[in-house]
């Protein structure tokens, strides 16, 4: 259209032009300057009044066509890809209707061709589409799918199973690392706990088996009163044991609720270490257990933390106890030092030590290495204290080495513990 209406403005400027260079010139321009048209024709009506004009028997055009050139000053109309413009114009007070003519064989050609670059597109589209969700497929779902298989198969009984292990870097891969990091978590969890039942079922069985069978021997027959004496001392011994390791066990229970709920105290750590060795006085009253109080806060409340009182105490008399028993009554060093956010207990010892490869195991209840085990014990006061020290948010540290001594370092975090208070 804009090519035509290029044309129509040029072929008025030389309707009837008397100069013949200004009209050699416009023809030469429009043959050489302007991009050809196909089957173009140009047609000039004379308008000889309001509604009347000199009609062409070469243009088919409907009347409304020049209705409306003659009333808007211009007007296009396409039949068939061939276009038509038509505009008025006026020359020595003439008026004029030029129209030019030309099909559009380029745009419809185009057309054409865009046409079948959609079509082609939108199957190559598609075509791409599958081949890409299939190569998705086959790196995402295909291996997540993969993965719950292998899951399903994984149960209590074969917990030793894992997922194939996967050598790229993905999500993927490290989904299968997690999984597998899981059930090695999973599969120690129930080893320990398997090995808890059993060392617990010998352990209570011993004492109940010694006093039943104790009791039978004595109903047998009448005894003397030596016998029975020492028959009802060996009875107190494992009844006594026995109640020494409900105890254990009960306590041990005890630390897995809730431990905000048991937080109901508020202690100082430097009163509750002296409690703690007035304890240890008391079981071996020739312990050797030096307390030494260093760099502490200058504000005494920096010392304090919420706990519940009987099993912190409980923990740390299990530990110290540990120190004096496996040294041998020898001097056992306990360092309590704070800052404003923590609080730091150190005890050490100069006694049996620990092997590097019992370390690990040191918090499995029941577990007692090769040179613990001519101690009395039931491998239950580390544990124990280890998981009521984390209840209230400490952590726990063990260094040892065999025949040299073993340090035991406690933390808490006061800011932490402060902070939750607070909040709860």
């Amino acid at each position: 259209m804009k090519r035509l209406q290029d044309r129509a403005k040029i072929s008025a400027s030389i309707h009837y032009q008397n100069d013949s260079v200004k009209t050699r010139y416009f023809k030469e321009f429009k043959a050489k300057g302007l991009e050809e048209l196909i089957d173009e024709e140009d047609f000039v009506l004379k308008v000889n009044g309001a509604n009347t004009f000199e009609y062409n028997t070469n243009l088919n055009l409907p009347a409304d066509f020049y209705t409306k050139v003659m009333t808007n000053g211009s007007e296009w109309i396409e039949d068939d890809n061939r276009y038509f413009y038509g505009q008025t114009f006026t020359e020595s007070n003439q008026k004029y209707i030029i129209i030019i003519t030309a099909k559009d064989r380029r745009g419809n050609t185009s057309s054409i061709y865009i046409i079948r670059i959609l079509f082609f597109g939108g199957l190559a589209f598609i075509l791409l589409a599958y081949i890409f969700g299939r190569f998705l497929a086959r790196r995402v779902i295909d291996p997540v799918a993969r993965i719950t298989y292998e899951v399903k198969r994984i149960s209590a009984s074969n917990l030793h199973n894992r997922l194939p292990e996967s050598k790229s870097t993905d999500e993927i891969g490290d989904l299968i690392k997690t999984f597998n990091n899981m059930l090695d978590r999973l599969e120690t969890s129930f080893e320990i706990q398997a090995n808890f039942i059993n060392n617990a079922s010998h352990e209570l069985k011993t004492p109940v088996t010694t006093i039943i069978a104790e009791a039978e021997i004595m109903l047998l027959k009448e005894r003397s009163v030596t016998e029975y004496i020492s028959s009802l001392e060996n009875i107190h011994s494992q009844a006594s044991r026995l109640g020494d390791l409900t105890e254990s066990l009960l306590k041990l229970t005890q630390t897995g609720y809730d431990g905000k709920k048991q937080l109901l105290d508020v202690v100082r750590i430097d009163e509750l270490l002296m409690d703690v060795k007035s304890d240890i006085d008391k079981i071996y009253p020739n312990n050797r257990v030096k307390i030494k109080i260093n760099k502490i806060p200058s504000d005494p409340s920096l010392l304090e933390i919420p706990c519940n009182r009987s099993l912190l105490e409980l923990s740390l008399n299990n530990i110290i106890a540990n120190g004096v028993k496996y040294s041998d009554n020898e001097t056992v060093f306990v360092t309590l030092s704070g800052n404003n956010s923590s609080i730091k207990i150190s005890i050490t010892d100069i006694g049996i030590g620990i092997p590097a490869e019992d370390i690990p195991h040191l918090y499995e209840p029941f577990f007692r290495g090769k040179k613990a085990s001519k101690y009395n014990g039931y491998g239950l006061g580390l544990p124990l204290a280890m998981k009521i020290i984390r209840m209230h948010n400490g952590e726990l540290k063990i260094q040892s080495e065999p025949d040299q001594g073993t340090i035991v370092n406690i933390t808490f975090n006061t800011a932490n513990i402060r902070d939750s208070n607070v909040n709860s």
